[in-house]
């Protein structure tokens, strides 16, 4: 008989769910970059989780494809390569503005009260935990990871939000490789908050143009802290 809340074999379904979380999280954060090898041996030490439950953790991380599996070789972090970063952002463009468009066009009280709270927390929250080098602020990136969803909660189409959610979560990793320094010359706040205005409006021209923008314009900033060209490719 397995103790309670063990499966048989000795897998704890709470500690490889936390694990996968912590995992997940510093890839996403580009502390574990891309092409890492992730040894067992070394994960079981820095993350205090025993040999199954890591190996839980690691199969599910590439099933979501932030990590692949080596044959014979264990598991590393998935690439993010350069080159994608354009057909990433374009995806990005494409699937948001598509699910904003329904979000105005379906979105009631709650949604816009969500979205006006959502933008004042962000804009609340300092960019960089650091005033004079830029240092990225986990609270920040929570608050602007909650904008954007709620900007798009109006959408009837639970699928596409979960696609939009994910096109998000690998287009993070790609900025999170090149903030080493703050967007110059830019505005994010505002950015966000005429976004916010123009969905609130209802005015689905100008907040799907906005928000196209606003990801174009990071996409570009990206690109340029990667090495890319303005095509996106490597020079």
């Amino acid at each position: 008989m397995s103790q309670a809340g063990t499966l048989p074999g000795g897998r704890d379904p709470t500690l490889a769910t936390a694990v996968h979380r912590r995992l997940r999280e510093d890839i996403l954060a580009g502390r574990l970059p891309p092409g890492r090898k992730l040894k067992l041996r070394d994960l079981v030490e820095s993350y205090g989780a025993g040999p199954s439950p890591m190996r839980e953790a690691l199969s599910k991380l590439a099933a979501e494809g932030l990590a692949e599996r080596l044959e014979h070789r264990g598991f590393r972090v998935a690439e993010a390569a350069p080159c994608q970063l354009a057909g990433l952002i374009r995806s990005r463009v494409l699937t948001e503005c598509a699910a904003l468009r329904d979000a105005i066009a379906h979105g009631g009280g709650a949604w816009e009260e969500e979205l006006l709270v959502a933008e004042h927390r962000l804009k609340r929250v300092a960019r960089s935990l650091d005033p004079h080098r830029f240092v990225a602020n986990p609270e920040w990136e929570a608050c602007h990871r909650d904008f954007h969803r709620a900007l798009l909660a109006g959408c009837e189409a639970p699928p596409l939000l979960a696609f939009c959610d994910r096109l998000r979560e690998e287009a993070q990793r790609y900025r999170a490789l090149a903030n080493t320094v703050a967007y110059p010359e830019r505005d994010v706040a505002a950015e966000h908050a005429a976004i916010a205005r123009a969905a609130l409006e209802r005015d689905v021209q100008r907040a799907t143009a906005l928000l196209a923008e606003h990801y174009e314009r990071t996409g570009a900033f990206v690109g340029a802290r990667l090495g890319l060209g303005a095509d996106g490719a490597a020079p």
